[in-house]
């Protein structure tokens, strides 16, 4: 049994590779759906943000092999050349693969370290996969593990102190460009989770003129509701860029919202004056080619990971408190996975010492004093031998587990078996000689 994760990030892939292999909802439901009509023994979950791609196993295969195959997967699922992206992939193996997950719930392998949205997107990506019936036994208990020890690192370090979001970064980028953020007048597309995050850091900053633009008009005005901002119709979205000093960004499309010819036209009437546009999505929702328009500043995610880096060196220290918690829980997570399937054969193993017990002391018992008074204290002291030598056994069989690996344990614990029944056997043998 082993587990693997393999998958692309922010610091191994640009956006435009992340975003071709990005997966929504029902695309995700789809693939862990396939994966498991061509795995059914195995186990997965599919995690898809705004910076990653991870596709978890757990199975019986080796890792070579389950790379390929899932690299085979994604290519296939996405109609792409695996050569478009397989130098950006990594791929980790068991307590790796472990701490990977681990890091990644707890914010420490975010651009913006420390962020807490991402516990939330492997919490829905697990819920996915949940319903989905592609998880078992393994991966519950590992992403279970991953949301305690996320929970464990934001309680007990500052880790999470400051600008620790995507929003919060994008919105600091914006007061580090924009000479006064609080006369800007701000553009908002997409009521989702990002978005209302952007607005929440934009209040904060001191913005007064802030308007939300989303598909959906109906959230939008919920959020501008709750937030006490502006709304504005989908169809009035490049009327609201030409007013507008900064725009973020945050929607899920398929291709651009604007290319740069279709952004010149929207913007034609447009004051004179720069324009900060700051781009979340993923897919990318403005063509790059955007930038080239006069007065016109287009950043992406990879451009706020300069910021992100500046907010990383001011929480070293929690950081390193946090990988310590992380590689703890993921050392017993690891004690667990590895004992997991010696727990059968210590069952046997505790089988054959009590028939030997039981026939010893039968044979003790045997003849004038099998009505003996002290046969009940016998059995219990008997017992509590055995329990205790079995104690001593499975000690020394979980520290060949762990230095060795199960397979050894495995085998050692075969070897008393298979000696514990030779002992058996020749007391019965002997017993029925007797006879």
């Amino acid at each position: 049994m082993s587990i693997l994760v393999l998958g692309i990030n922010h610091k191994s892939a640009p956006v435009e590779i992340r975003e071709r292999l990005a997966f929504d909802a029902s695309q995700a439901t789809a693939a862990l759906v396939r994966l498991t009509g061509m795995e059914r023994e195995a186990e997965f979950v599919l995690l898809s943000t705004c910076n990653r791609v991870e596709l978890y196993y757990a199975g019986q295969r080796g890792a070579a092999e389950v790379a390929g195959r899932l690299v085979a997967f994604l290519a296939g699922f996405h109609r792409l050349d695996p050569e478009q992206f397989r130098s950006a992939l990594y791929v980790h193996e068991d307590e790796e693969a472990v701490r990977h997950l681990l890091r990644v719930a707890a914010g420490l392998d975010s651009m913006v370290v420390g962020e807490a949205q991402i516990l939330g997107q492997v919490k829905d990506s697990y819920k996915l996969a949940c319903a989905a019936r592609s998880t078992g036994k393994i991966l519950n208990r590992l992403f279970h593990c991953a949301f305690f020890t996320a929970k464990s690192v934001h309680t007990t370090t500052a880790i999470s102190n400051g600008r620790v979001s995507v929003a919060g970064v994008a919105v600091e980028l914006a007061q580090q460009l924009f000479a006064d953020l609080t006369k800007a007048r701000v553009v908002v597309i997409g009521a989702g989770e990002t978005g209302e995050l952007v607005v929440e850091h934009l209040l904060k900053a001191g913005c007064t003129d802030v308007t939300v633009v989303n598909r959906t008009y109906e959230r939008g005005v919920e959020m501008a509701q709750r937030r006490r901002i502006a709304v504005a119709p989908w169809d009035e979205l490049s009327a609201q860029i030409g007013r507008a000093n900064i725009v973020i960004s945050s929607v899920a499309v398929e291709g651009f919202l604007y290319t740069r010819a279709s952004f010149e036209q929207a913007v034609k009437r447009r004051p004179a004056g720069s324009l900060l546009i700051i781009d979340v999505g993923v897919p990318r929702n403005f063509d790059p080619a955007v930038n080239e328009v006069e007065e016109v500043y287009v950043y992406s995610m990879d451009e706020l990971r300069k910021v992100a880096e500046q907010n990383l060196r001011a929480r070293e220290e929690d950081i390193t408190s946090g990988l310590e918690i992380v590689y703890t829980e993921a050392t017993q997570f690891m004690d667990w996975f590895r004992a997991k399937d010696i727990g059968p054969l210590i069952g046997r193993m505790k089988d054959e010492f009590r028939q030997i017990s039981r026939r010893e002391l039968e044979r003790f018992l045997a003849g004038p004093r099998q009505h003996a008074s002290c046969r009940m204290p016998l059995e219990d002291m008997v017992d509590r031998v055995v329990n205790k030598l079995l104690h001593c056994v499975i000690q020394n069989v979980n520290t060949v587990a762990k230095e060795a690996g199960p397979s050894e344990a495995a085998k050692l614990i075969d070897t008393i078996v298979r000696q514990a029944r030779e002992i058996s056997c020749a007391a019965r043998e002997e017993g029925d000689a007797r006879e």
